[in-house]
């Protein structure tokens, strides 16, 4: 068979950054065939996906993507580790993918193995100034990145490689390689001219959120000259329709409702929250009605905003410490999003290469004859997440969509 590429991505939404990446990543591989594990309706940073997972699944098999697989919701909103996990685990129980390709503000794989390789190890030195670090009262990826660099002892060599969203997670995907002891092959594609979360544009090229804030402002003259075509064909259907959700302010009400009715002891069991955070979150529900309000209350040196944020939503879908822990020991299904002709090859090969592979092209008749407890949460998880999100529509806010939509196809 010939060369498969996999690539982990959000695509919230597709734009031309996506694109060189896509059309890079086949060029230094030579893969023929490229398959997409993508985040559904909510995202890893505590957001919402722009746009319906669908549609993001249509936006990249047109734009080359052979095979989209939608990453379960306890993985896409969860951090950068478990995101990463998840990712590869399903990656590599395909056994037909040969390389992983994702982007890096460093042309350097090399030293983000080295990192990933200390943190597989974990060696007892960096592990306690790791605790070190921690007991200064410093954010876990803020002492992770001082133990880093102290265990490594090259601060000018590291230092700004641990301070970017896509080198860490980069980090991640190398690290659940070594875990998972898959035989893909990583390669990194160098961003450039804007980063991960810039908020300005280059010429044709804009970061995710640069985008996101050009919609929010109706600037949709230089929305044509940052996305492809057909992406932004999709994007405009979606908002005249009003098929689209900005961010998780779409949720605020329904967020602070469900914290002025949890008590204390359930907070505590959402993800992510420690140490006595569950009296401050209590506290900040109990005293504000907007998100904003919300997270100047609670954001500290100790707490950053993308942990805030994702409790939050841990908090609107009702993801608990158990649910995530459950998907640290499951192996995910493959839910099907959408494909093209030689997607649907793929699909038929990974299936003859791994006949345990739970393959979900129905969501009904997986539920039907699944006896896998784990995956069924898994999936019920999947399922509520798209029942909250098209609250956030303006207009047909319809349920079960999981059930009712098909698979994209594209010729």
């Amino acid at each position: 068979m010939s060369k498969v590429l996999g690539i982990v991505a959000e695509y919230n939404p597709f734009h031309n950054g996506h694109l060189y990446h896509l059309e890079q990543s086949k060029k230094l591989t030579g893969a023929t065939y490229s398959v997409a594990i993508m985040s559904g309706n909510f995202t890893q940073r505590g957001s919402t996906s722009l746009i319906d997972k669908w549609s993001k699944a249509k936006c990249a098999l047109e734009n080359g993507v052979d095979l989209v697989i939608e990453l379960p919701v306890l993985y896409s909103i969860s951090s950068a580790e478990n995101f990463a996990e998840g990712s590869i685990k399903i990656l590599d129980s395909l056994k037909v993918v040969d390389y992983i390709s994702f982007g890096t503000e460093i042309d350097n794989i090399k030293v983000l193995d080295k990192i990933a390789e200390v943190l597989y190890n974990e060696p007892k030195e960096f592990k306690n100034l790791l605790s070190h670090e921690l007991s200064k009262g410093l954010s876990y990826p803020k002492a992770r990145e001082n133990a880093l660099i102290m265990y490594l002892n090259d601060i000018r060599k590291y230092i700004n490689v641990l301070s970017s969203p896509n080198n860490i997670l980069g980090i991640e995907y190398l690290k659940a390689l070594k875990k998972c002891n898959s035989n893909i092959m990583p390669i990194s594609i160098p961003r450039f001219e804007v980063g991960y979360n810039d908020i300005g544009y280059s010429g044709n090229i804009a970061s995710s959120t640069a985008i996101r804030n050009i919609i929010k402002n109706n600037g949709f003259d230089i929305l044509r000259k940052v996305v492809p075509e057909n992406t932004y064909t999709n994007l405009i259907q979606n908002i005249k329709t009003g098929h689209f959700v900005t961010d998780l302010s779409a949720f605020e009400k329904q967020i602070i409702y469900n914290l002025r009715k949890m008590n204390v002891s359930e907070i505590a069991q959402l993800q992510d929250v420690s140490e006595g955070l569950e009296f401050a979150i209590k506290n900040a529900a109990n005293s504000c009605n907007s998100l904003v309000e919300f997270l100047n209350i609670i954001k500290s040196k100790r707490y950053t905003s993308t942990r805030i944020q994702r409790i939050l939503l841990y908090s609107l879908l009702g993801i608990t410490k158990k649910d995530i822990a459950l998907s640290k020991k499951a192996q995910p299904y493959l839910r099907v999003l959408g494909f093209n002709k030689k997607g649907k090859f793929l699909i038929s090969e990974a299936a003859k290469a791994n006949p345990k592979l739970q393959i979900v092209t129905s969501v009904k008749k997986f539920a039907d004859c699944n006896l896998n407890k784990n995956l069924q949460t898994m999936l019920n998880k999947d399922i509520w997440a798209t029942n909250v999100y098209t609250i956030g529509y303006e207009y047909d806010s319809w349920s079960n969509l999981d059930y009712t939509n098909k698979i994209i196809t594209v010729d």
